[in-house]
């Protein structure tokens, strides 16, 4: 492991749903602004630059401390409930993409919150995910 690569440490005792995450996740990569990560879309575009904590492209190492912890709270359950919100709201989503998503999931074939910020973070080529 090369000795100057940036590490960030998420640490999932410090939360247990989705808004908790984005707000560990804010407080570790964006120190400088009053800015907060709120969706998926958000999370990503915050990897892709990262808002001074490391520069755009940078090697970096990301370190989710009590994973398995975070793999439990943002399960199932909470997913179902992610996606079940988002119907009740209607517009702007796509009710019949989320309604897929929603199938998909309770069919044992979709992908937990957990699954998909996973999968967020390692479809960055310079970031390196340690789940701990």
């Amino acid at each position: 492991m090369e000795s100057g690569r940036n590490k960030i440490i998420i640490n999932g005792s410090h939360f247990s749903d989705l808004p908790g995450f984005y707000d560990e996740v804010s407080s570790v990569l964006m120190k400088e602004t009053d800015w907060k990560i709120g969706t998926l879309d958000g999370l990503d575009d915050i990897l892709y630059s990262g808002f001074g904590v490391f520069e755009s492209g940078e090697e970096i190492e990301i370190i989710w401390k009590e994973s398995q912890k975070s793999k439990e709270d943002l399960g199932l359950e909470l997913t179902r409930n992610f996606y079940e919100n988002k119907i009740r709201q209607g517009k702007p989503f796509n009710i019949e993409l989320i309604q897929q998503k929603l199938d998909d999931l309770l069919s044992g074939k979709g992908q937990t919150l957990f699954e998909i910020l996973v999968e967020i973070i390692e479809s960055h080529k310079n970031i390196t995910l340690i789940l701990e």
